[in-house]
């Protein structure tokens, strides 16, 4: 689904020796459409321009006026005839909003016949296409170009653009916390955050020696702390948690929910151990899981991109992403692949109720008593298609995104902590060729098939080296849809 009451800027593009009944007709058709993806169009009315459609300058500079007020999300350029490229291009153009756009032309009313009205929107959408080049203007084209805006196709490149609209949008705005350093046994989740900034985001930092001071100064009887520990008792079978540990991540939970409201944040990345097990006694997942699960993205090991990664694949899918390790190759299968971690992903994952378990492999090195690291969340996936992806800064100062698709199955080998086996066509080709070359053992998913969403977020939009399976030139983008 589009998100809901976006604001989307539209300008029926008119020619005005083409048939006006034609193009009052199509610009009406597309608000309709618009409307039924629960969107919010803006555009001009009758009063403000000839048929509440734009052609002159003077009626692109109203549409631009418009669309800065209204703070469109993103532009949609309708060809209801031929259309004027020009006064379409300076619309854009003078709005000066940097949002992405979307170009489409409107199919004749039946075969064309002598003295027929006609609109000629297939040529006219190629002049609208070349003017938005000549300026400068970054543009998408759906999967049919040409169609009529009640038709589905029109419906499904409509909300493959809001979705795009999405990730580059709250990408460019987006606010993380940091909390805590990243694990000094990892190097791959070290980021540069000025260029981090660049792209869009701001980091917020927070260390973990206030995070243990925060949580120590909630009281115990606090009412949100006991709602909190019936909610995590409710989320995941917790019979086999000690009531201190109960209450341990019910006081961390509120205690970052505050500060994510303090401080406007999207998402955040935690280091997750061995600090807060040794000076806190409890193990954050279950507390990242909750956050994921309500579409706050937390991610493992202070993992900052993989945070970015994560929050891009919920603002494609509107569902909860995971941060997961590229675990294990099945033993029978070279294109199925154990997508785990030690215990974080959201219970909207899960194919059974999912338990709250102690950290196995803490455990097993010492790291603290038992009784300190409870705490994670042990659920396997249930069946679903599903993308990853993983955004990376290049060493020379480029971004590089890698987009999968596959399939979540089910299969006898299990493991601890929550985990998944997914189908990936040409793993082994991936694999060697792009993730063992370019990327980190991080990795974000999300039940959802989206991989085209992003390919057009962050390949044209973002300016992103973009890599799929079997490339002929792996990192480029282009402008057929991969998936």
């Amino acid at each position: 689904m589009a998100a809901a009451n976006m604001k989307i800027g539209f300008i029926p593009a008119n020619r005005g020796f083409f048939s006006s009944e034609l193009a009052a007709a199509m610009r009406s058709e597309t608000i309709d459409a618009m409307r039924q993806l629960a969107l919010d169009p803006v555009v001009l009315e009758d009063g403000q321009s000839n048929l509440g459609c734009v052609e002159t300058r003077q009626e692109a500079e109203t549409c631009a006026r418009l669309f800065r007020e209204q703070e469109v999300e993103g532009i949609v350029i309708g060809a209801v005839n031929f259309g004027d490229e020009q006064a379409a291009a300076l619309a854009v153009k003078q709005a000066g909003l940097n949002v992405p756009v979307l170009i489409f032309g409107c199919q004749e009313e039946h075969a064309l016949t002598p003295g027929m009205s006609r609109r000629d929107a297939f040529c006219g959408l190629l002049s609208i296409g070349e003017a938005l080049r000549q300026i400068g203007i970054t543009y998408s084209v759906g999967q049919r170009p040409v169609c009529f805006p009640s038709d589905q196709a029109f419906r499904d490149d409509l909300d493959w653009f809001v979705r795009i609209c999405r990730v580059v949008n709250g990408i460019r705005k987006a606010r993380y916390g940091q909390i805590g350093a990243r694990p000094d046994a990892f190097w791959t989740c070290r980021f540069d955050e000025k260029r981090l900034q660049r792209l869009g985001p701001t980091t917020v930092t927070l260390d973990l020696s206030e995070v243990f001071g925060g949580v120590r100064a909630i009281s115990d009887d606090d009412a949100e702390v006991r709602e909190l520990i019936e909610s995590i008792a409710n989320y995941a079978d917790s019979s086999k948690m000690a009531e201190a540990t109960m209450l341990r991540m019910a006081k961390l939970e509120l205690f970052l929910r505050r500060w994510q409201a303090e401080n406007d944040l999207d998402a955040f990345a935690v280091q997750c151990w061995t600090s807060i097990q040794r000076h806190y006694g409890v193990c954050a997942c279950t507390t990242m899981s909750r956050f994921t699960d309500t579409l706050t993205p937390a991610a493992c090991e202070a993992d900052i991109i993989g945070t970015l990664s994560m929050h891009a694949l919920q603002l494609a899918s509107g569902k909860p992403a995971a941060l997961a390790d590229w675990n294990n190759l099945h033993n029978d299968d070279d294109d199925l692949v154990n997508i785990w971690h030690c215990g974080v992903f959201p219970k909207s994952f899960a194919k059974e109720q999912p338990r709250l378990a102690s950290h196995d492999i803490l455990l097993a090195a010492g790291v603290a008593p038992a009784n300190q690291v409870e705490g994670v969340v042990e659920l396997q996936m249930k069946a679903s298609p599903v993308t990853l992806s993983r955004i990376t800064q290049d060493v020379d100062g480029g971004w590089q995104a890698l987009i999968a698709q596959g399939q979540i199955e089910d299969n006898p080998a299990s493991t601890s902590g929550s985990y998944g086996w997914c189908r990936i066509e040409d793993l082994q080709w991936l694999y060697r060729n792009v993730v063992l070359q370019r990327f980190p053992h991080h990795v974000a998913i999300t039940p959802a098939t989206i991989g085209n969403v992003l390919w057009e977020a962050f390949g044209n939009y973002l300016g992103f080296d973009v890599f799929h399976t079997r490339q002929a030139t792996p990192g480029q983008y282009q402008t057929a849809m991969p998936f």
